[in-house]
């Protein structure tokens, strides 16, 4: 884990990236702050359409376009603004010090190419090697990732390799130009609880080796808790909870963190009724005049419906948006 001294190596300050549609502006990304420090991983957590993953593709300027577009605040790298960077000079940030892993492998990678044409072609572009070089880097990338017969493997195509092998070429992909900062894409989604397991292992390992800072984008709080230092907690676009990995499980502060909390199974005891959050988030067309949660939330009052709540600092690192928390 980073020492709280170090400036961040990732921050995010009041971005918004906007979707652009014959029905209206929709506010994809509304405002969400966040930050990371070298070495730590950060979860990126919420509803399917909280804007996680738009956030994270606006981070490389891969946001769909000319669908969507970044219209406002700060993505900070080591201090340099990337929304402020063309496109020419984005591409030098791309698989170079910021690599990008995403959700399914199999629309990752082309199946027509053999996995070490695909992987072979990041190093070409990020590392300058002879051809014999290029071939053993490739190697030595699958081997990295435990692919047990690299030496041949490197000739298969992804066809041949099982949905944790699969996720793991991608990985070597994105190691290919040695990364500073890895945005992991839900890239669990699609593993079974076994391969998930070992697949997290990899990049907790990989990780303490190359000293990486990771963002996670997941659903699922079984991961967070085994691979994530700190999580933000995202809905309607906005971050409304940022807090230790820790405090998140110890004492979640906004309601909605605790409500996705109470919506996780404990296998512990048989319960009587499953937990569901009433209510569906809202429209990213819609105006929303209060706190976005608030038609939802079971302590919301007239405030919350009229006024949205600013972000307050409840400890090192940790804010909450929440009218409840401020004096």
């Amino acid at each position: 884990m980073a020492m709280l001294a170090e400036p961040p190596l990732l921050e995010v300050r009041d971005l918004q990236t906007h979707v652009f549609t014959k029905r209206g502006v929709g506010k994809a990304v509304a405002g969400a702050s966040f930050s990371l420090r070298a070495g730590e991983t950060l979860g990126l957590v919420g509803e399917s359409g909280s804007g996680k993953s738009l956030a994270c593709f606006s981070v490389l300027g891969l946001n769909p376009k000319p669908a969507s577009r970044i219209v406002g605040g700060q993505i900070l790298f080591k201090g340099d603004d990337l929304v402020k960077k063309s496109e020419r000079e984005l591409r030098a940030y791309r698989g170079g010090r910021i690599a990008l892993v995403l959700q399914d492998p199999m629309t990752a990678l082309n199946p027509v190419f053999t996995v070490g044409n695909q992987i072979r072609e990041a190093v070409r572009l990020h590392q300058k090697l002879s051809r014999w070089a290029q071939h053993r880097q490739t190697v030595n990338l699958l081997e990295r990732v435990h692919i047990q017969n690299a030496d041949t493997d490197v000739f298969a195509y992804p066809h041949q390799f099982s949905g944790g092998m699969r996720q793991r070429v991608v990985s070597a992909i994105a190691l290919a130009g040695k990364p500073e900062l890895l945005i992991a894409d839900e890239p669990t989604t699609a593993l079974d609880v076994t391969v998930q397991a070992a697949y997290l292992s990899l990049l907790k390992e990989i990780q303490a080796a190359e000293g990486l800072g990771i963002v996670f984008v997941t659903h699922d709080f079984a991961v967070v808790a085994r691979i994530c230092d700190r999580v933000a907690v995202m809905y309607a676009g906005k971050v409304v909870e940022s807090t230790s990995t820790v405090e998140l499980f110890r004492a979640p502060k906004h309601p909605y963190t605790e409500a996705l909390l109470k919506s996780v199974i404990d296998v512990s005891h048989r319960p009587s009724r499953l937990y569901s959050i009433d209510g569906n988030p809202p429209s990213i067309f819609s105006a929303t005049k209060g706190c976005s949660f608030a038609p939802r939330c079971i302590h919301a009052n007239a405030k919350c419906h009229n006024e949205a709540p600013p972000t307050v600092s409840t400890g090192p690192r940790n804010s909450v948006s929440c009218w409840r928390y401020v004096s």
